[in-house]
């Protein structure tokens, strides 16, 4: 009942910037926290950044200070800013959405929707 679409990857030199949406639709309502994951080659996936619907922000430790996780007011669009790029953080990057019927601390940042990826490239 929740849909997701990422958009805005693409090529990008080391030190620049590229700004990732990501459109949810469906129950929007149901939709408790919205998060970016990643997964580069031969590497697990991994939690990026996340952002509940009440304000609260999380970011892995790696990109701390460059990226910047928001949402807009309807709580239907995330977007991830990402400021000073790292060839390491080449990577499939996915759109996540916690959607459950109640928004309790066990569920909301259980993702459970999930995009299908939008590749980054960080080049030297």
């Amino acid at each position: 009942q929740v849909q997701l679409v990422e958009s805005g990857g693409g090529s990008v030199q080391a030190g620049g910037s590229l700004k990732l949406s990501c459109k949810a639709s469906g129950v929007i309502s149901s939709i408790c926290s919205m998060g970016w994951y990643r997964q580069a080659p031969g590497k697990e996936r991994e939690l990026v950044s996340g952002i509940s619907r009440f304000g609260a922000t999380s970011y892995v430790d790696s990109v701390k200070g460059r990226f910047t996780i928001s949402q807009g007011n309807d709580k239907s669009t995330v977007y991830l800013q990402m400021n000073n790029v790292k060839t390491d953080d080449t990577a499939v990057y996915y759109c996540a959405a916690a959607a459950w019927l109640s928004c309790t601390s066990t569920v909301t940042n259980r993702h459970n929707t999930w995009g299908q990826g939008t590749q980054v490239t960080v080049s030297s």
